[in-house]
């Protein structure tokens, strides 16, 4: 008689069931701690898997928040639990295909705890297959033949169901099988949420969900996330999702909704794949206002285990993010008041969010966060604000306040870096910005201010492949692509500054910086007629009358670029326009080569501790004076090497 499988003698033995119990079209086996849907393990363990198995012991009854605690939850987990309890939750449900807004087997009994509602039963005693190593008694020919059969059916039907499934697409299988075979999403963008509210006054509360959700995932490894100052450019635009991924250069996106209603808050979103526009994943997130971090924390977790990527912290953990921004939520209300308005790019908004940034600390004393916000509006102020000194030491005493609640934020610490600019301590603001990149690898600013840092001490080598980190994860932004344009006008590339520059006022065609880096990148190219158009657009912008913007352009068509700047000196003496500071017409001698009188403004930049001087090594427009021993007195006082 011909055996099968020789090497595996087996025989067919009746054992016990296991302890199985069944709901739906899942069951869970006790002794293997296993989850099965129709047969096929889940993968669910840990809390979520604990959870589930204490509900499944009391159908139909409320299982207590205490006595989940209790149960699944060791003692020095206690301050964690409601934020360990959610997340496991969510794991559940999504795992099981279900939402807290309805729900099929797991119901949610406000302020008590859950009830499984679905009917449960217990496997049947009865026979199990299993294999043991005896030898097999013989079979009757009869049986034998059929047993033979059966596994060549099952050998030729798998390979006929294969075909079937890609055929016919059973049950959504060979989209399944597409999934799965697909490429892994490596770049992502969160298009800014939909305001559901039916209130424009909430605009700000769905600009601040989606900018939390984007710092959230901006932590997770191998994922480039693009930045919230990319993103906002679409915000009710009416480009398809292919035309904006096209744009952003991404594999994938999100979009949603947020709706607030009261205290409660619902986050809709749906995860994209570009290449086939096929929706991948969605899931409804609901929690009372007070929880809202977490939320946006989990929200964050689905989409990463969505795309493939790993997530530092395991899905039971909430994200750094999560734990380290907690707030009180009248607090968290105002820090996102506070970010709408600081981040509108207008003088007379800075204020505004002042006071809801003061607001937020008088609300919750312990909110890292809005002291590293209020600081950041004080550096600001150190470049427009009326003094300069008073500016800077605000920013230091909220920033180290910021750190001493929370040294792993690194706003605080891109602070920190502009303060130790100002005092001239560049060991210190690399420290600072070295800092901030490591706690933030994901934020173009981080990138991008720790490139302008190194261009400044004439290291283009290293500040080049920052800014253009920073363009990768912020590809649609003017100030992105204008403050690596200012960087290739430092070195020296002035055709790549103007590239760069251009491509900012494709994006926002009012841009200031960008129309002044071409102004200078064309001065000093010689490219004098090109530079005075770009002189007229800046004018407008810099509120020059009309009359004062002909007189200085007629001043250059009639005598030259030498007339230009001395029209422009002669109007600022009297008055005729908004005020040069001192490191400007520093500048504007250097142009005429009145090296004296530039340096005499030099001195007093420095004397105001101006955030600018920290560029004189390598301005082109300051090189005439690096043959003046004042010029150096000047650099040595500011702890800056020969240029």
């Amino acid at each position: 008689m011909v055996q099968l499988f020789p090497r595996r003698r087996a025989m067919l033995s009746a054992v016990p069931a296991r302890n199985v119990l069944q709901f739906g079209v899942f069951e869970l086996d006790k002794e293997t701690a296993e989850l099965r849907k129709q047969g096929v393990k889940v993968k669910l363990q840990g809390q979520p898997y604990k959870v589930l198995a204490l509900l499944l012991e009391r159908p139909g009854e409320i299982v207590t928040r205490d006595e989940l605690r209790a149960r699944v939850w060791p003692a020095d987990t206690f301050v964690e639990f409601d934020k360990g309890l959610y997340s496991a939750m969510a794991r559940l449900r999504d795992t099981l295909g279900e939402s807290a807004e309805n729900p099929r087997f797991i119901e949610t009994v406000p302020r008590r705890g859950y009830r499984f509602i679905a009917p449960v039963t217990e496997a049947p005693a009865g026979v199990s297959l299993e294999l043991h190593g005896r030898p097999a008694a013989p079979m009757p020919g009869n049986l034998l033949r059929r047993f033979a059969l059966s596994i060549t059916a099952g050998l030729l039907g798998g390979a006929l169901l294969i075909g079937i499934v890609l055929g016919f697409d059973i049950a959504g299988a060979r989209d399944w099988l597409s999934r799965r075979s697909s490429l892994p999403i490596r770049s992502l963008a969160v298009l800014p949420l939909e305001n559901l509210s039916g209130d424009l006054g909430q605009e700000y509360f769905a600009d601040g969900m989606t900018d939390e959700l984007i710092t959230d995932l901006a932590q997770l490894a191998d994922l480039r996330v693009i930045s919230r100052t990319s993103v906002m450019g679409y915000k009710k635009s009416r480009k398809s999702l292919r035309e904006i991924a096209g744009e952003l250069s991404v594999d994938a996106v999100v979009e949603g909704t947020v709706e607030r209603s009261g205290n409660r808050v619902r986050i809709r979103v749906q995860l994209i794949r570009v290449s086939d526009d096929r929706h991948l994943w969605a899931q409804a997130y609901e929690r009372d206002f007070q929880d809202v971090l977490l939320l946006q924390s989990d929200a964050a977790h689905e989409i990463a285990e969505q795309v493939g990527i790993s997530v530092v912290k395991s899905h039971t953990q909430p994200l750094p993010t999560a734990r380290n921004r907690s707030m009180k939520p009248e607090a968290y209300e105002s820090y996102l008041r506070g970010r709408f308005y600081s981040r509108t790019g207008k003088h007379e908004d800075a204020d505004k969010a002042k006071a809801a940034f003061q607001l937020a600390i008088q609300q919750d004393p312990q909110a890292a966060l809005a002291y590293s916000a209020l600081a950041d509006v004080y550096i600001f102020e150190t470049y427009f604000g009326a003094s300069r000194k008073e500016a800077a030491a605000n920013a230091r005493a909220f920033a180290n306040r910021a750190l001493e609640l929370n040294p792993d934020l690194a706003g605080p610490h891109l602070t920190m870096a502009g303060i130790a600019e100002i005092d001239w301590n560049w060991a210190e603001a690399e420290k600072q910005h070295r800092r901030a990149v490591e706690l933030e690898p994901g934020s173009p600013h981080s990138h991008l201010a720790y490139g302008m840092y190194l261009a400044a001490g004439g290291r283009f080598k290293q500040a080049l492949p920052e800014t253009q980190m920073a363009l990768q994860l912020d590809p649609v932004s003017a100030i992105t692509h204008a403050s690596s344009g200012f960087t290739y006008y430092l070195a020296g590339d002035y055709d790549r500054a103007i590239e760069q520059s251009k491509k900012a006022l494709e994006i926002d065609p009012a841009y200031e910086d960008a129309h002044a880096n071409l102004l200078y990148s064309y001065l000093q190219k010689g490219m004098y007629d090109q530079a005075i158009q770009e002189f007229g657009k800046c004018a407008e912008m810099w509120r020059y009358s009309p009359e004062s913007v002909a007189e200085i352009e007629g001043a250059y068509r009639r005598a030259g670029i030498q007339a230009f700047w001395n029209k422009e000196i002669e109007l600022n003496a009297r008055g005729r326009i908004p005020p040069f500071h001192n490191f400007d017409l520093a500048t504007i001698y250097a142009f005429l080569g009145e090296n004296a009188k530039a340096l005499e403004y030099l001195e007093k930049a420095w004397e105001e501790r101006d955030p600018e001087m920290g560029f004189i090594r390598v301005l082109p427009e300051l090189r005439n004076l690096h043959s003046e021993p004042r010029f150096h007195e000047i650099a040595q006082r500011m702890n800056l090497s020969d240029p």
